[in-house]
């Protein structure tokens, strides 16, 4: 039933040719069964690679943690870091001066990007995330988009759509969740069409890192060892050869930090718990001890504090867009085509004069 309702919902608003319809209901039949098949098993059904397969994230538990973020009566206190990066991932498509007819929104949480986006540049956005509580919120945000916006539940490990079906990829803080991130850029890419794009953020790289040291240290003054509290981050170099490695081409990869002041370690807590941003590593520990947490929130202000008593905590945004190859698109010229040595590059100059 679940994938005949979320067929239907997909076929009625893009009005596909028969063909696609029957590949969308083919994959969301696969994504039905993926909850009773191994991760390795589905990606060796799709004729993915296998040989990259990781487990180090609890999906489930990372699930509940954003149904229970989405059922909160103030969500919307926690999404000011959600809201600028969609902001700035939406801006970058209006710098391509070009009409996508579909674009998908990975990971869309409760509906960050779609408000941006106007019907100059998107014909139709199909907003997906794997938690129930987050696509209702989105798809009841979609109401006042300028776009036309449908929301299915899918999820990021296990992309529904069939090959070269979609013109335009977001995904905006969603895949630092991914188990298998080779695998999610290659879905995406076997996905979009010739010459479509993928336009994405995540967090990575030193993301939380003076909430990490600080517990760190707190805890082997306490305990004599450390745990792994704070998730695991991609970097940036890493984002980069995947990308390669999945065959996109004509990438380009941003850096930036949003640093946030909190007036405690406590309220950042508490934030990212309002976020759905709790840790759901497999290694990660069941209790976080009293003593040690009021240890780590005095190292954090010892260490980082501002002189206003604040503490601030820094996201780390890896930010990127990359293409599809398609003949259309710029091409290196042929070696040995060039006309002037590199010895004589100093020259030009007094060359061009006469």
């Amino acid at each position: 039933m679940a994938d005949r309702i979320c067929y239907q919902a997909f076929s009625r608003y893009l009005k596909f040719p028969n063909i696609i319809k029957n590949g969308i209901r083919k994959n969301l039949s696969s994504l039905l069964k993926a909850r009773y098949l191994s991760a390795s098993q589905v990606r060796s059904d799709t004729g993915l690679r296998t040989d990259s397969a990781m487990n180090v994230f609890d999906r489930s538990a990372k699930l509940a943690q954003r149904d229970r973020a989405s059922k909160a009566a103030n969500f919307a206190d926690y999404d000011y870091v959600r809201e600028e990066v969609a902001d700035r991932i939406a801006d970058r498509s209006f710098d391509i001066k070009r009409f996508f007819k579909v674009a998908v929104d990975l990971g869309c949480g409760r509906g960050y990007i779609g408000k941006h986006l106007d019907k100059e540049i998107i014909g139709t956005l199909v907003q997906c995330d794997h938690s129930k509580e987050s696509v209702k919120i989105a798809q009841a945000r979609a109401t006042s988009f300028e776009v036309p916006t449908i929301s299915v539940i899918a999820d990021e490990e296990f992309i529904p759509f069939p090959d070269k079906s979609i013109d335009l990829v977001f995904s905006s803080l969603s895949l630092h969740w991914v188990n298998d991130l080779p695998s999610t850029f290659a879905q995406v890419f076997a996905c979009l069409k010739n010459d479509g794009a993928f336009v994405g953020a995540m967090f990575g790289g030193d993301t939380l890192y003076e909430l990490r040291c600080s517990l760190q240290l707190a805890e082997i003054e306490r305990r004599g060892g450390i745990a792994p509290h704070i998730s695991p981050f991609a970097d940036v170099r890493d984002v980069g050869n995947l990308l390669t490695r999945a065959g996109y081409t004509l990438a380009t990869i941003d850096l930036d930090d949003i640093v946030v002041n909190y007036p405690s370690m406590f309220e950042l807590l508490e934030d990212l718990k309002g976020m759905g941003e709790s840790n759901a590593a497999w290694s990660r520990p069941n209790i976080l001890h009293r003593d040690t947490m009021l240890a780590a929130a005095s190292v954090y202000k010892a260490m980082y504090g501002n002189d206003d008593g604040s503490i601030p905590a820094t996201f780390r945004i890896i930010s990127w867009i990359a293409w599809k190859p398609d003949q259309s698109q710029p091409q290196p010229a042929k070696r040995g085509s060039g006309t002037v040595s590199m010895k004589d590059l100093s020259h030009l100059d007094s060359r061009n004069k006469y």
